[in-house]
């Protein structure tokens, strides 16, 4: 019940915010995905199958996302703080043009994860005719990738039937993507052997990543801790600290709502607790519709928004003592954010413990994790 009177609190202030009207000028836009210089970058394209039969691969990457991103929370590429970007892609489902190869993208390479998160909730399969070649080859053309050489980019693509499907052959795709530096790994969803003999293991071998096979119908074990508790209360408690502004202020704070809602639905699972650690984070990052964020990372100063772009919380006040009002917000997140990171570092203590003897499940969560970490290395990324 408390966690049901938190949401409706929430909704509340989200309503709070309707009054936020016009697009904010453009001395006070932040550019969203544009890391400051203590954060470095990590890319991430996800290429999911949505034909039938593939249910179980999406249901796991609702669940897990958030756990797949905490994998860099305690990590340094030097002295800088790594940061990830995801791009989402879908194939494979016949509700989807011909003329595109039954291809989408649902989301550009982005750092709005709860953006990244709705919409994988959105996905639903059909069909379908899956082509991993024309698939890979879109996120390697379309996609914006940094071109510095010190950035770990990546794409996983996920499916189940033979990986040389469809009017174009991956060998060549795979090789001109290590070309660029993009490592392609790929996840079979079934036996080793099948994906094997249906080219997903030279695909990987060609764009030196990994292949990788996962038994997509599997649950995702979730070890629950004496901290899961307190831990998803205190998320709840951070979206206080949330201030809207201008005309994605709105959408924003109900979104965020939203995609707690669906992490608690995922609470079995273990979205919940994964979702609060991402947002006691550097990896929740939302400068285009929170001031606090906003003000606290440089893109703008308070006094560049439009009076009429503020909440009413802050419109109310006079203009001396509305950046007072930020910080107060600010320091109070902070403290909740140490509050969760302190305790998860007690609830990883536990769960090795458990893990040691149960070993882990082969999972989309395990088989990227563990990908991530051998190859962001080889970009001089260190983990704890």
């Amino acid at each position: 019940m408390k966690t049901h009177r938190f949401l409706l609190r929430r909704c509340l202030l989200a309503s709070a915010c309707a009054g936020v009207l016009s697009v904010v000028a453009r001395a006070a836009e932040p550019v969203v995905d544009d890391p400051p210089k203590a954060e470095s970058l990590v890319q991430i394209a996800l290429l999911l199958d949505t034909s039938n039969s593939m249910d179980g691969l999406i249901e796991q990457a609702k669940t897990q996302l958030w756990k797949v991103v905490n994998e860099f929370n305690n990590a340094k590429q030097g002295d800088k703080v790594p940061v990830v970007q995801v791009a989402l892609y879908e194939y494979g489902n016949n509700n989807l043009s011909a003329g595109t190869n039954y291809i989408r993208q649902v989301l550009p390479l982005t750092r709005d994860l709860d953006k990244v998160s709705a919409e994988l909730f959105k996905l639903t399969t059909n069909g379908g005719s899956e082509f991993c070649g024309a698939v890979i080859r879109e996120a390697i053309d379309k996609l914006e990738w940094d071109k510095s050489s010190k950035v770990y980019k990546t794409v996983f693509i996920a499916g189940n039937e033979p990986f040389t499907q469809g009017p174009v052959q991956p060998d060549e795709v795979c090789r001109s993507s290590i070309n660029k530096g993009i490592v392609v790994n790929t996840i079979h969803c079934g036996n080793e052997s099948d994906g094997a003999n249906g080219g997903w293991r030279r695909g990987a071998a060609l764009a030196e990543g990994k292949f990788l096979t996962i038994d997509q119908d599997k649950a995702v074990a979730h070890i629950e801790a004496p901290q899961d508790k307190e831990i998803s209360k205190l998320s709840i408690e951070l979206n206080a600290t949330y201030v809207c502004y201008g005309a994605k202020g709105k959408e924003g704070l109900s979104n965020q709502t939203a995609q707690d809602s669906n992490a608690f639905a995922k609470a079995p699972a273990g979205a919940a607790v994964q979702r609060a650690i991402t947002k006691s984070s550097a990896n929740y990052y939302n400068t285009s519709w929170d001031l606090v964020d906003a003000t606290k990372r440089g893109k703008m100063k308070l006094e560049s928004v439009k009076e009429s772009e503020l909440p009413e919380e802050l419109r109310k006040l006079a203009p001396a003592d509305r950046q007072a009002f930020i910080d107060q917000k600010q320091a109070e997140r902070e403290r909740l954010q140490k509050r969760i990171q302190e305790l998860n570092k007690e609830r990883q203590q536990f769960v090795a413990e458990k893990q040691k003897a149960s070993g882990e499940a082969k999972t989309l969560d395990t088989a990227i994790a563990t990908t991530l970490r051998e190859q962001a290395a080889k970009k001089e990324i260190r983990f704890e």
